[in-house]
C-alpha cells in the first residue's frame, strides 16, 4: 500500500512542479503580452481607480479629479483649462496624455517607484501609492497677461527668467479646454473630432511645437555673430552697405522698409531694422560662424526638452551666399519657435550666458515630500560678455527711440527687437508680427524676464501687422506682470 502512496505523492509533486513551471512561464514570458492586451482592463481600472496627482502653479492646483462612480472611476478636471492647456496638455481615458500630463505621467498616476516607501509591498498587494504632484515654474500673473494679451488672435508667447532658465509663461492661442477630452463617452469622441477638424488648430502648442520665420528678431543672432567675429568693432561706425543690396551671385535686389539704411551703422541698422545691412553682415561673417552662433543659441538642437519635447528651430548651413544673406535676416529656411527666440533674448540679458529652459521645479509625493528637484541647468557661453553688453545697449535703443517704443515700461530698463516676417508664396501671406525683449526693474541687478511674442493675425489688414505695433504691447504686459511680482528668494 505504501508503494502506491509513494507513487501518488510523486505524481502530485510532478503535477505541482509542472504547475509552478507553467505559472513561471506565464509570468515571465507571456505576462507582458497579457498586460498589454487591449482587452485586459485591469491596469486601466487600477490607473483610474484613484485620483490623479496635481499640477501646481504658484502652489495652487490647476488640475483635479472627478469621481464618476464608473468602472474607470476618476476623470481629470482642469481649472482655467484653456489658460494652462499648452502646459498641462490633457489626460484622457480614451486618447492618452500630452505635454506635462504625459512627461510626468508616472508621478501623476502614482506608478513611479520613487513615490512608494515600500515598493515591494505595493507589488505584492497590487496597489498604487497616491499620485504625486508636479510643481511648475510658471508665474500665474505672466501666464494670464500673455493669454489675455493675445486674446482672439492666433499666436504664442514664451517667457523665461534669464538667470535660471525657469519658464514663467507659455501660452498658445487659440486654446481649448482639455477637460473636454478627459472621459471616454460619446461627448469626448465628438470633442476630439471637432478639435482636430478646427482649422484654427487649438490643440497645436504654437509656443514650442510650431516654428516660424523669425524675421528681423533673428538680427540679434546676426549682430552677435558679427561682433564676436570682429566684423563690426564700433557700433557707430558706418558700414559699407548699399541700399538696395544685390544678393551675391544674383540680380535680386533686397530693399528696406526703413529710411537712411545706406552705409548705416550697426546701431542705426539695429534700431530701425535695416535688412540690407544685416544681410551683408551675414555674408561677411560667413556660413561657418553664423551656423556656430545660431547653434550656440539653440538652433538645430533636436534634444531640447522642458520636460516635453520642443520642435527644433533651424538655421540652414547648406546655403549659397545669397541664401545666407536672406537667412541672416530671419528669412529663407530660418525657422524658430517662440521659446527659442525667448532663449535668444535671455542670453543677451544674462551677459551672454544661456541656461536651458525648464518648466518643472520639482515633483512631490501627495504628502508634500520631494521626489525630485530640477534647479537651474548648467549655463553655456553663447557669445563674448562684451558682445552681450553691446547687444543690451542696442536693444535698449530700440525700445527707447526705435521701432519698439510700445514696450517701454516706466521704472524699468527694457531691451527689445521687433520683427515682421514675410511668408507664403511670393510673400503673399499676412506677415507674422514678432517681438523679443527682456526687462529689469530699476532696483534689480539682473534682468527678471525675457519674452518672445509672435502673432499670426489673418484677420488684420496686411499694413497693420508689425512687431512694434502688434506684438510689443503683449510683451509689455507680460514683462510688467513679472516685474510687479515679488521674486522668489
Amino acid at each position: 500500500m505504501s508503494r502506491y502512496i509513494r507513487h501518488a505523492a510523486a505524481f502530485c509533486v510532478l503535477l505541482l512542479a509542472a504547475l509552478l513551471v507553467n505559472t513561471a512561464r506565464l509570468q515571465l514570458f507571456q505576462g507582458p503580452s497579457y498586460g498589454e492586451n487591449p482587452f485586459n482592463r485591469r491596469s486601466s481600472i487600477a490607473r483610474y481607480g484613484q485620483p490623479r496627482g496635481q499640477i501646481l502653479v504658484d502652489g495652487r492646483p490647476v488640475t483635479g479629479s472627478r469621481d464618476t462612480g464608473e468602472q474607470l472611476r476618476y476623470e481629470r478636471t482642469y481649472v482655467a483649462g484653456p489658460l494652462y492647456a499648452p502646459v498641462t496638455g490633457f489626460a484622457s481615458q480614451r486618447y492618452g496624455t500630452t505635454f506635462l500630463e504625459h512627461a510626468e505621467d508616472e508621478v501623476l498616476a502614482g506608478t513611479d517607484p520613487m513615490l512608494s516607501a515600500f515598493p515591494l509591498w505595493n507589488d505584492f498587494t497590487r496597489s498604487l501609492p497616491p499620485g504625486g504632484n508636479v510643481v511648475t515654474t510658471l508665474n500665474p500673473a505672466a501666464q494670464r497677461a500673455a493669454f489675455e494679451g493675445l486674446g482672439t488672435r492666433r499666436g504664442a508667447v514664451a517667457a523665461i527668467e534669464p538667470a535660471t532658465g525657469r519658464i514663467l509663461a507659455l501660452v498658445s492661442a487659440p486654446s481649448y479646454d482639455p477637460g473636454e477630452l478627459s472621459g471616454n463617452g460619446p461627448t469626448v469622441t465628438a470633442a476630439w473630432a471637432r478639435l482636430n477638424a478646427d482649422p484654427e488648430k487649438p490643440m497645436l502648442n504654437r509656443a514650442v511645437r510650431q516654428t516660424y520665420p523669425p524675421g528681423s528678431t533673428f538680427k540679434v543672432v546676426t549682430a552677435a555673430a558679427a561682433l564676436d567675429a570682429g566684423v563690426v568693432t564700433d557700433l557707430d561706425a558706418r558700414t559699407r552697405s548699399p541700399d538696395p543690396y544685390t544678393l551675391p551671385g544674383t540680380r535680386t535686389r533686397l530693399a528696406n522698409e526703413a529710411d537712411d539704411c545706406r552705409d548705416a551703422s550697426l546701431r542705426h541698422a539695429f534700431e530701425w531694422s535695416c535688412n540690407t545691412v544685416f544681410a551683408k553682415l551675414g555674408v561677411e561673417v560667413g556660413v561657418h560662424d553664423m551656423r556656430s552662433t545660431a547653434r550656440a543659441f539653440g538652433f538645430n538642437d533636436k534634444g531640447i526638452r522642458i520636460p516635453f519635447s520642443v520642435a527644433p528651430s533651424s538655421f540652414d548651413s547648406h546655403v549659397d551666399r545669397a541664401q545666407l544673406a536672406l537667412s541672416s535676416i530671419g528669412q529663407y529656411n530660418t525657422r524658430a519657435t517662440p521659446l527659442q527666440m525667448a532663449m535668444v533674448a535671455a542670453a543677451v540679458a544674462n551677459g551672454g550666458q544661456l541656461r536651458t529652459p525648464y518648466l518643472v521645479e520639482r515633483t512631490t509625493r501627495s504628502s508634500g515630500g520631494t521626489v525630485s528637484a530640477a534647479g537651474p541647468r548648467p549655463a553655456r557661453q553663447v557669445m563674448l560678455p562684451m558682445t552681450a553688453v553691446r547687444l543690451q545697449e542696442l536693444m535698449t535703443d530700440v525700445v527707447a527711440e526705435g521701432t519698439g517704443t510700445n514696450a517701454a515700461i516706466p521704472g524699468a530698463t527694457v531691451g527689445g527687437k521687433t520683427g515682421t516676417a514675410q511668408h507664403g508664396l511670393g510673400n503673399s501671406g499676412t506677415p507674422y508680427a514678432w517681438f523679443v525683449a527682456w526687462a529689469r526693474g530699476d532696483g534689480d541687478v539682473d534682468a527678471r524676464v525675457a519674452v518672445a511674442v509672435v502673432v499670426e493675425d489673418a484677420s488684420a489688414r496686411r499694413g497693420d501687422i508689425s512687431g512694434g505695433g502688434t506684438a510689443a504691447p503683449i510683451a509689455k504686459r507680460v514683462m510688467q506682470a513679472v516685474l510687479h511680482t515679488r521674486p522668489e528668494r
